[in-house]
């Protein structure tokens, strides 16, 4: 007597949810959408209040090609990736090793430890900022990359220290044990039998650090101040001066500096999804 109630009730669940997710991804894409659109029309547009309507004109390739004549966008395209892919490298390092040594050793300190990692991650970065700045004077790396990095690097290990003592926890620990009595050292355990282990997971970590970086605004406007060392997220505010705002010329670049996270996610999504998945039909 139940299953027709049930499959009816399966049915509208089916319906409603075909029905609601093109209208949740066309309210999600919509802010993409009304970029893009302001990034594709002429300045008169905004100026006559054209703001949100179909452009008079599509001036594509007019706006994109302004952006690298009127600024120095390869430069800080450049400089973003000299900031984001040291900063993913040392940080997925960093955390490949004290994840390993917090998953599998066992002392006193590993549990308060690994809770001194989990709650710099709840530390609001901002309240950061003027011992972050005084230190950097005091160390005379201020306004430089290789300063920005550095701070970055310490503010991500702990997160990526979290996400990777997690993943090699799940690990079947009888492996490692069966590779101790074979005689083999503990780097070669950790760099033949981990790491291959983990390599979805390390991934995943990388995609995620490498955007979280590269969207980054807050530390470079507080650490850099030379316009030959801002990334992108904060050189695109040179095309809007004291007296005229080019928003048009402001949205080509925001898509513009949004591509290569893009990119690196879908040369990297097998992995990316197999890490995040890993560990979960466990048990």
């Amino acid at each position: 007597m139940f299953p027709r109630p049930i499959e009816k009730s399966s049915f509208f669940v089916r319906s409603l949810y075909k029905l609601s997710l093109p209208i949740a991804l066309f309210v999600w894409l919509l802010p993409l959408l009304a970029i893009f659109l302001t990034s594709i029309r002429p300045a008169s547009d905004i100026a006559t209040g054209n703001v949100f309507g179909v452009p008079s004109s599509f001036q594509l390739i007019q706006n994109y090609g302004e952006v690298f004549a009127k600024t120095d966008a390869l430069r800080y395209l450049f400089n973003t990736l000299l900031i984001a892919v040291p900063t993913m490298l040392i940080s997925v390092a960093l955390a490949c090793l004290t994840g390993y040594a917090l998953a599998v050793y066992k002392f006193r300190w590993a549990l308060p430890l690994f809770f001194l990692f989990v709650a710099g991650n709840f530390v609001p970065f901002q309240i950061l900022m003027l011992p972050v700045v005084d230190m950097s004077n005091r160390l005379d790396i201020i306004n430089t990359v290789p300063g920005l990095v550095m701070f970055h690097a310490a503010f991500q290990t702990g997160f990526c220290t979290l996400f990777m003592r997690n993943f090699i926890k799940a690990l079947p620990f009888e492996l490692i044990e069966s590779a101790r009595l074979e005689g083999v050292d503990e780097f070669k355990i950790f760099w033949h039998l981990v790491l291959p282990l983990v390599k979805p997971a390390i991934a995943a970590l990388c995609v995620l650090i490498f955007t979280f970086i590269w969207n980054d605004f807050f530390w470079a406007t507080v650490m850099l101040r030379d316009d030959s060392t801002l990334p992108i997220t904060v050189g695109v505010r040179t095309l809007n001066g004291e007296f005229v705002q080019q928003w048009h010329l402001v949205s080509a670049a925001s898509l513009l500096a949004a591509v290569p996270p893009v990119i690196m996610f879908f040369i990297m999504q097998k992995h990316f999804i197999a890490g995040l998945t890993l560990g979960a039909t466990k048990g």
